[in-house]
């Protein structure tokens, strides 16, 4: 796909973003303050977190679809996965300290005021507003092939659990179980915590190398075998570089042919695979003379 296709796709899908989190973290401050919501304030506080992760989510992936340069001659699509990053980071912080102000409010032993029903109302609105914002912006995500986009959609889903804690809370409160606010926000804490550490691990992997999916291996596998020419595969390796994959092959032909006819072959193997898998920026393809003894990989 283009990439002025992908930076405006991202910007609009972030624009609408940004503004739904800016209403809602007002919607939910108001709430949680005139409701006397531990679990609403501290939704609203998650709410807010999206703005600025947007924001990186802009930056990140315009940064990623740069042109390369003499200092990057392989690009920079792992910018990306650096977005990822931050936005794991920024999760795990606001998770952490909601779960630590749901414990110190659990265990204080202060009196725990009842919540307003403009809390539960406000927790109702967040959650279908999230929720459809979390798959608007996943939709967006997988037609543009963007991880960092795809987080922040993940933002979306996790702010839509934490408001179906805030629910939880509040309304549990309000029919006599007033502990119940203080422990949710403790609760909603913890899944944006695991929230975070998925999308770290995600990002970690794609900027260390790591091999594509066996999935995915073997239908190149498939593919590579199914050329004309070709009469067996010796090597095939790949990596991921941030969204982007990079593969290495190693077939084996008839050792008479001539140098044109085995570029010929290989030129069939790295333009299908370019081809048939949208995600590979580059695929090397070399070829051994048929019968040859190559070191298998693990």
């Amino acid at each position: 796909m283009d990439d002025k296709i992908v930076v405006k796709t991202v910007v609009k899908v972030s624009t609408v973003s940004i503004i739904s989190n800016i209403i809602l973290s007002l919607l939910k401050l108001i709430a949680g303050i005139v409701g006397r919501s531990m679990a609403m304030l501290s939704d609203a506080i998650h709410s807010l977190s999206d703005v600025f992760s947007t924001i990186i989510v802009i930056i990140g992936v315009k940064m990623s679809k740069k042109e390369e340069d003499r200092d990057h001659q392989y690009g920079h699509d792992r910018m990306e996965s650096l977005a990822s990053l931050a936005l794991g980071a920024i999760l795990f912080l606001t998770g952490a300290l909601l779960l630590y102000e749901g414990i110190k409010k659990t265990y204080a032993g202060e009196d725990i005021s009842t919540p307003g029903t403009v809390a539960l109302i406000a927790a109702v609105v967040s959650i279908v507003t999230k929720e459809g914002m979390y798959w608007y912006t996943k939709i967006a995500a997988d037609k543009i092939h963007s991880d960092a986009l795809r987080a922040d959609a993940w933002h979306h889903r996790s702010d839509a659990l934490s408001s179906i804690g805030s629910l939880i809370g509040v309304a549990g409160a309000m029919l006599g179980v007033k502990i119940l606010d203080p422990v949710m926000a403790g609760v909603i804490g913890l899944v944006i915590i695991k929230v975070s550490y998925d999308i770290v691990k995600e990002a970690v992997d794609k900027m260390v190398d790591k091999a594509c999916d066996d999935e995915t291996v073997r239908a190149m596998e498939e593919l590579v075998l199914n050329v004309e020419g070709v009469e067996g595969l010796d090597l095939i390796k790949t990596r991921m570089f941030g969204t982007k994959m990079y593969v290495d092959i190693e077939i084996s032909a008839d050792g008479n042919l001539l140098l044109k006819q085995s570029h010929e072959i290989a030129e069939a193997v790295h333009d299908n695979i370019e081809k048939q898998f949208a995600d590979v920026k580059h695929c090397t393809v070399h070829v051994n003379p048929a019968g040859y003894e190559h070191k298998k990989l693990p």
